[in-house]
C-alpha cells in the first residue's frame, strides 16, 4: 500500500515538474525589412514596375525569376517561405484587397518615427526626422531586459546605423550591433573575427550595412549565446527602392525571405528554441502606391502608411492570410509582444493595445493570471 502511495506521489511530482518546465519564458524574434510594400508581400511583383526599364535593367530576366500572371503563384515565386510556411502555420495581416489593413499611426511615415512606434507603442509627434538623436521614449526591448526572466537575454542587430539611437543603447543597456560596427571578440570567437574582417573590407560603407552581414552576425550570435529576445532589422529593400532599382528591391526581398527561412529552420531544429519561439515580421512604413511614387515615402505620398504583419510560432493560430476586414496599427506591436510572453507592457506614455488575434488570451485576462514585472 505504501509502495503504491509512494509511486503515485512520485508520479504527481514528476507531472508537476514537467508542467513547470513548459511554463519557462518563451522567445520572441522580431524581424523587420525596411520599407517593403504590402503589395509585393500579397501580390508579388508589380506589373507596372517589373516591365518598366526605368526601374528594371533586364526586364525579361527579372520576369523569368519573379513573374506569373497568377498573383498567388507570383507571390510564392518572390517569397516562398512566406507562402509555403507562414501562410500554412502562422498569420498574415495587411492584404488590403480584402480590407484587412495594417497602418502606421505616426504622421511622418518615415523610418525613425516608424521604428519608434513599433518598439515603444507610442506615436511621438516630436520625432520628425531620421536624425541620430537618442530616443527619450523607453521601448519593449528595454522593458523586457528589465524583467527577471529576460535580463541580459535581449539583443538587437540592424543594418541601419541609427538603431543605437532609436533604442537608446546608452540608457537601455541592450547590446546592439548596428551598421558596420564590429562584433566584440574575446580571442576565441573565430567566426566573429572573420565576419568583422569581411565587413571591414567593404569599400563603400554607407549608413546601411549589407543585410547579409547583419544576418550572419545575428545568426552566429544566436547559435552561440541563445538570447531569448532578438531584433533583426534589415534595410536594403528601402535602399534599393530609394535608388529606383525595382529589380534589386525584388532580389533583396527574395534574399530576406531565404534568410528568415534559414533562421526558422535553425529555431525548429535547436532544442533551446524549438516549440518555444515566435517570429514577428513586419516593416516600418509603406511606400507610394503608384508607378511614379513607389520608390519614395513620406506624409505627402499616398500609400506610405500602409504596412503588413506576419506572425509564426507558439500562441499564433495557423490561420494563414487573414481575409477578414479589420484595422491593425504598428503601435500595437509592443503590447502584443508582451502579451505573447504573458506580460503587459507599461510605460510612462500611452501605448497601443495588444492585437487580439485568435488563440491568444486577451491582455486583460493575462493581467489577472500573470505577475507583472515593473520597469
Amino acid at each position: 500500500m505504501k509502495s503504491a502511495f509512494c509511486c503515485s506521489l512520485l508520479l504527481v511530482i514528476c507531472l508537476s515538474l514537467a508542467s513547470q518546465s513548459t511554463q519557462e519564458p518563451q522567445n520572441i524574434f522580431i524581424i523587420t525589412t525596411d520599407g517593403f510594400r504590402w503589395q509585393e508581400v500579397f501580390s508579388g511583383a508589380d506589373s507596372a514596375l517589373i516591365n518598366n526599364p526605368l526601374y528594371v535593367q533586364d526586364t525579361s530576366l527579372v520576369k523569368a525569376m519573379y513573374w506569373d500572371e497568377d498573383p498567388v503563384i507570383r507571390r510564392r515565386k518572390l517569397m516562398p517561405f512566406f507562402w509555403d510556411i507562414v501562410s500554412e502555420k502562422g498569420l498574415l495581416y495587411g492584404n488590403r484587397l480584402f480590407e484587412n489593413k495594417v497602418n502606421v499611426k505616426n504622421l511622418y511615415k518615415i523610418s525613425y518615427p516608424g521604428y519608434n512606434e513599433i518598439f515603444t507603442g507610442y506615436t511621438d509627434a516630436r520625432i520628425v526626422l531620421n536624425f541620430p538623436k537618442n530616443n527619450r521614449n523607453s521601448n519593449i526591448l528595454e522593458y523586457l531586459n528589465n524583467t527577471a526572466a529576460y535580463h541580459g537575454k535581449v539583443v538587437a542587430f540592424s543594418s541601419w546605423n541609427l538603431f543605437p539611437y532609436i533604442l537608446n543603447a546608452g540608457r537601455s543597456k541592450i547590446p546592439i550591433n548596428s551598421g558596420y560596427d564590429d562584433m566584440p571578440e574575446d580571442g576565441t570567437d573565430t567566426i566573429f573575427r572573420i565576419l568583422n574582417g569581411m565587413q571591414d573590407r567593404v569599400l563603400h560603407q554607407s549608413h546601411t550595412r549589407f543585410d547579409c552581414l547583419t544576418f550572419l552576425n545575428a545568426r552566429e550570435y544566436i547559435g552561440q549565446y541563445h538570447p531569448r529576445i532578438v531584433f533583426i532589422g534589415l534595410g536594403e529593400t528601402d535602399e534599393f527602392a530609394h535608388a529606383g532599382r525595382y529589380d534589386l528591391y525584388l532580389q533583396q526581398a527574395n534574399a530576406i525571405d531565404k534568410m528568415i527561412a534559414e533562421l526558422w529552420y535553425f529555431v525548429q531544429t535547436n532544442p533551446f528554441y524549438k516549440g518555444k519561439t515566435t517570429f514577428i515580421i513586419s516593416t516600418d512604413h509603406g511606400r507610394g502606391n503608384k508607378s511614379t511614387t513607389w520608390h519614395t515615402h513620406n506624409f505627402l505620398t499616398k500609400g506610405s502608411s500602409e504596412t503588413w504583419l506576419a506572425m509564426l510560432g507558439p500562441g499564433i493560430a495557423p490561420l494563414g492570410e487573414s481575409k477578414i476586414p479589420m484595422q491593425t496599427f504598428e503601435n500595437q506591436y509592443a503590447s502584443t509582444i508582451a502579451m505573447l510572453l504573458g506580460l503587459r507592457f507599461e510605460n510612462r506614455h500611452s501605448v497601443g493595445n495588444a492585437i487580439h488575434f485568435p488563440s491568444v488570451t486577451p491582455a486583460n485576462e493575462l493581467a489577472k493570471q500573470q505577475p507583472l514585472f515593473s520597469k
